[in-house]
């Protein structure tokens, strides 16, 4: 079992920046994957950021060069930097993570959510 507790949400003005924190609680799993998906009123959960266990990164188009995903492997903690935050940015930030007891046996775990508003 693996569990996701995220931080750092909160409302921000427009050009702004906010860090989010995501302390994973991984007992014996391994986590492989870790990411930030975010959902905005009436629309689909998308991905924001994802980051591998070898440090490679992507996002998603609206986000590259504002954005920064990154992860302290010692402390199974994944964060986001997000610069120059724009209101469409304003959505229920999720922690998700990628975790089993091998390679191929993964399952999908869920933070609670943390609210990022982007609004002057």
């Amino acid at each position: 079992q693996v569990q996701l507790v995220e931080s750092g949400g909160g409302l921000v003005q427009p050009g702004g920046s906010l860090k989010l924190s995501c302390a994973a609680s991984a007992n014996t799993f391994n986590i492989y994957i870790m990411a930030w998906y975010r959902q905005a009123p009436g629309k689909q959960r998308e991905l924001v950021a994802r980051i591998l266990t070898g440090g490679s990164t992507i996002y998603v188009d609206s986000v590259k060069g504002r954005f920064t995903i990154s992860r302290d492997g010692a402390k199974n903690t994944v964060y986001l930097q997000m610069n120059s935050l724009k209101p469409e940015d304003t959505a229920v930030y999720y922690c998700h993570a990628e975790a089993g007891s091998s390679p191929n046996q993964r399952y999908q775990y869920w933070g609670q959510g943390t609210q990022v508003t982007v609004s002057s």
